[in-house]
C-alpha cells in the first residue's frame, strides 16, 4: 500500500502538497486553459446525457440533440464550470454503444458547445470517441474504464486535453462486487498505478484528475468507506479529486428513494465532499448544489458578506 506523498517518475510536473496534507490550490490543464481550483470551492460539473438509456435522465435524449443543447446552456448558467457529455451510459443491462454511433451522438453537440465558449468534458473510454471529440474541441475526456486503453493517454498528451482517471476493476458495462481485503488501499495503488501509465504515455501530472469511482465495482458499503477516505486520497496522489456522486446508487440505498428523489442524499454527499477536500463535483442537479455550496460558505465564514444584501421583495412569496 502507497502511503507517502509521490513523485512520478518521468514528469518535469512535480506535486507539491501543503505539509498538513491538504491542498491550497489545485490546477489543472485543459488544453488552452488552465483551471485553478481554490481550497474549499470545487467546481461543478454540469451532466448532459446523449444516451436514451442512461439511468436518471435517458429522456433528455429521446427528446433530441437541441434539448440536450438547451440542457447544457442551462446548466452551465446556474454555474457549472464544465459541462461532461456523455453518449454511453453505464447501465449493465445494454450492450456497449458502437464507437460510430456515439461519435453521432456526442461530436455534434460538443461542436455547438465549444462554439458557445463552453468548457466540454467527454464521457468516455473509447479511442476512437475521444479522438473525435477532441477534435470537435472537448477539453476533458473522463474515462470511466480506469484507463483500460492506454491510448486514451496518448490521444490527450498529443492534444493537451486532460484526463480523468478512475477507480474501477469492473470491465465497462460490468457490474461486480470484489470481495477487497482493503478497498481503500486498492483505489489509492490502482490510481497511483494509472497515473504513471499516462504520464509514460506523454501526459503531464497537470493534465490528470483523480476520480475513486463511487459505485463502480463497489457495494454502497464499499462506497461509503472510499467517500470517507478522500482526504488520504488527496493528500498521497495529489491530484485534484472528482467526486461524481449525484443520484448514485449508495445514496439509493441509504435513502430507499429512486434517482429523481435522491436530491438531499445528493446534498449531504456534496457537503462531505467539499470538507474532504473534491476539487471538481460532477452533478446533475447544477443550481442545487451551487445555492447548497453558497449558504455553506457563507455560513461557515467563507464568503464575504455585504452588510446592504437584502431579499428582493419578489422573491419574498411564492408567486400566485
Amino acid at each position: 500500500m502507497i502511503e507517502s506523498n509521490l513523485t512520478f517518475e518521468g514528469s518535469s510536473d512535480r506535486a507539491r502538497p501543503s505539509p498538513n496534507g491538504a491542498h491550497s490550490g489545485q490546477r489543472v490543464r485543459l488544453r488552452d486553459r488552465v483551471l485553478d481550483i481554490e481550497a474549499g470551492r470545487p467546481l461543478l460539473m454540469g451532466i448532459v446525457n446523449a444516451s436514451p438509456d442512461s439511468f436518471s435522465d435517458g429522456a433528455l435524449a429521446r427528446r433530441g440533440r437541441e434539448s440536450q443543447f438547451e440542457q447544457a446552456l442551462a446548466l452551465a448558467e446556474d454555474g457549472a464550470a464544465i459541462i461532461d457529455v456523455g453518449g454511453e451510459s453505464a447501465v449493465t443491462n445494454q450492450p456497449p454503444v458502437d464507437p460510430a454511433e456515439e461519435i453521432r451522438r456526442v461530436v455534434p453537440l460538443v461542436e455547438r458547445l465549444t462554439a458557445q465558449g463552453v468548457l466540454v468534458s467527454v464521457d468516455t473510454y473509447k479511442p476512437m470517441v475521444a479522438r473525435a471529440a477532441i477534435a470537435a474541441g472537448a477539453a476533458l475526456i473522463n474515462d470511466v474504464s480506469g484507463l483500460r486503453d492506454p491510448a486514451l493517454a496518448e490521444i490527450c498528451a498529443v492534444s493537451g486535453a486532460g484526463l480523468v482517471v478512475m477507480h474501477t476493476c469492473a470491465a465497462p458495462k460490468q457490474k461486480i462486487f470484489p470481495a477487497y481485503a482493503d478497498v481503500v488501499g486498492d483505489v489509492v495503488t490502482f490510481l497511483h498505478d494509472r497515473l504513471q501509465t499516462a504520464l509514460e504515455r506523454g501526459m503531464t501530472l497537470e493534465q490528470l484528475v483523480v476520480d475513486p469511482g463511487p459505485d463502480f465495482a463497489k457495494t454502497p458499503a464499499d462506497t461509503v468507506t472510499v467517500l470517507r477516505a478522500v482526504p488520504r486520497l488527496d493528500a498521497v496522489l495529489a491530484r485534484p479529486v472528482l467526486l461524481a456522486v449525484s443520484r448514485k446508487d449508495f445514496i439509493g440505498a441509504l435513502t430507499s428513494r429512486p434517482p429523481r428523489g435522491r436530491l438531499a442524499g445528493t446534498l449531504a454527499a456534496v457537503g462531505a465532499a467539499v470538507s474532504a477536500g473534491a476539487a471538481i463535483l460532477r452533478v446533475h442537479d447544477v443550481a442545487a448544489v451551487a445555492d447548497f455550496l453558497r449558504v455553506r460558505a457563507a455560513l461557515a465564514g467563507e464568503l464575504e458578506m455585504d452588510p446592504e444584501l437584502r431579499l428582493p421583495l419578489e422573491l419574498r412569496h411564492e408567486p400566485a
